[in-house]
Order: structure tokens, then sequence, then C-alpha cells
């Protein structure tokens, strides 16, 4: 009896020391998750990412089999939070992603061409071929511009959507541009596509993307009752943000050029000493003592 009371214990004080990530298969979020786990594991904190699908997320917060999740897309995701927001089972943290927008983009070389706004498209409809890539059927994106299609808003009632994947679509924009052709399709930031193609975002005086023309809110989210038990976590996490510039960066390392996603985390807690001890401000270790000169030594800064 008395060792069973030792085994779970120390089961108890495992569980206690770990934090269970949502993780769904975004690059962004997949790096930045890494960056919290190495810089959390200094204090005391293990690390387990489950890679899982947005609604098991979602799921997993309001059951407390997943603790944090730094992927909170608002106001996209606002019908899977609010809910359980409302009856107290998820916390809403601070923004980790500073700049993030979701509208349509063209080439810069259409933009200089005059083609500055939705308002825009329909008077060049055969330039475009009628056509608009989105990224995948059931998205967001998709429901907005097959509404925006279905009621004619900005004349784009005879235009076409042609759903396909992010790979696709990136791939139909950039043969576009290798030979200067026109082609609008759905962008965002963060992503490492603003780091490598000549592209601007159309203006849209109707918020068809939401307010701000697509300004998106990216937010961590934390179990409640983790929350509640983790007030050193929660003080790390409302400190622990990008610009979009810095998820797109990490996006392009991990994504595209294929770099493993603890380097590049750790290229970046090595790159920005001044960032990282601004993260750990008011934060401990497991033991009660300052995070930071923790933190300094396990790292080359």
């Amino acid at each position: 009896m008395g060792a069973g009371l030792t085994l779970t214990s120390a089961s108890a004080a495992q569980a206690a020391d770990t934090v269970t990530y949502g993780v769904p298969a975004w690059p962004g979020i997949t790096v930045k998750t890494e960056i919290a786990r190495q810089l959390l594991a200094p204090l005391g904190y293990q690390g387990k990412a489950q890679e899982i699908g947005l609604q098991v997320i979602y799921q997993g917060l309001d059951t407390g089999d997943v603790d944090v999740f730094l992927g909170a897309w608002l106001p996209a995701q606002n019908s899977m939070l609010e809910p359980l927001e409302a009856d107290g089972s998820i916390t809403r943290l601070a923004t980790n992603v500073t700049g993030a927008q979701m509208t349509l983009a063209v080439p810069d070389y259409v933009y200089d061409s005059g083609v500055t706004s939705f308002a825009d498209l329909d008077a060049h409809r055969d330039e475009f071929n009628g056509e608009i890539y989105g990224f995948g059927a059931g998205s967001a994106a998709s429901e907005i511009l097959n509404k925006a299609i279905d009621g004619d808003t900005w004349g784009l009632g005879d235009w076409t959507l042609v759903d396909t994947s992010t790979v696709g679509m990136l791939s139909a924009a950039k043969s576009h541009i290798a030979n200067e052709e026109p082609i609008v399709w759905v962008g965002w930031t963060p992503h490492w596509m603003n780091l490598e193609l000549p592209m601007r975002y159309l203006g849209d005086s109707k918020n068809l993307f939401g307010e701000g023309n697509g300004a998106s809110d990216v937010r961590t989210l934390m179990a409640s009752d983790f929350a509640d038990a983790h007030p050193n976590l929660v003080t790390f996490f409302n400190q622990f943000s990008f610009s979009a510039e810095e998820q797109s960066w990490m996006i392009k390392q991990y994504g595209q050029e294929e770099k493993s996603m603890e380097e590049v985390a750790k290229t970046w807690i090595e790159d920005h000493p001044d960032r990282v001890e601004a993260m750990l401000d008011g934060v401990e270790t497991q033991g009660g003592k300052p995070a930071w000169p923790a933190v300094e030594g396990a790292f080359s800064f």
C-alpha cells in the first residue's frame, strides 16, 4: 500500500510538471510550441505535443486532455471557442502573433497596374479568367468567397473559386508570377509566401474576411483548471508573443526549407536573448527561482 501511494504521488508530480500542447498540422504553431517547450524545460516543465485536429484540440481543452493551444485564430475559430469560454472551461490568454491577416492577394505587378481592391477585380475579370484561387473546400476562406459569389458581392457573381490545396494554390501563384500573368488568391500572414512572393493584399471596404480586412487575433488558450493550478505558466504565456514576420520566418525555415522544429526553435531563441528575457519576466522555475538565469545557462546566447 505504501509503494502504491508513492507511485501515485510520483505520477501526480510528473503530471503537474507536464504541459500538454494541442498542435494542428500547421508549421507556425509547431515551431512556436517547440520554442515554448525549450524555454520551459530548464524551469522544470516537461512538454508533450499532441498532433491532433482543431476540433479535437478544443475538445481536449474542455476535458483537460490538452493544457495549452497556441493557434486560436479569431474570429475564424469563434464558433468553437465561445461556447467553451462561456462555460468556463477555457481561459483566453494573450495574443501570441501580432499583425496576422487573411484576405485576397495579387502579385505586385497586378497591384501596381491598378487592381488594389476587391472593387477593382470585376473590371479585369477576363485578365484573371474569372478565377480566384483558394486553398481548400470547407475552409473559412472558401465559405466567405462562395457566399460572395452567390451574392454577387463586388460583382463576383460570374467568378469561379478554384479550391485546391495550399500547395496547389501557391504553385499556381508561382507559375503565374513567373510569367507575369494576373492571378488572385487567398493570402495570409504569417506565412512564408509573404517572404518569397512579390505580393500585395487587396483592400476591401466591405470586410468580407472580417473587420480590418481580415485582421486576425491569434490567441493562446489554456484549460481553465490548468490555468488556476499554474499561475506561473499563465504569466509566461501572457508574455509569449511574436510578430507576423517572425512567424513567417519560422514557417519558411520549418515548412519550406525542411529544417527540424528543434533547430528552428533553438535558432530563434539564441538569436533573441532580449525577447526571451522579457518573456520570462516574473516567471520562476519549479523551485521558485528566477527563470531567466536558468534559461540563460541552457542556451548559447
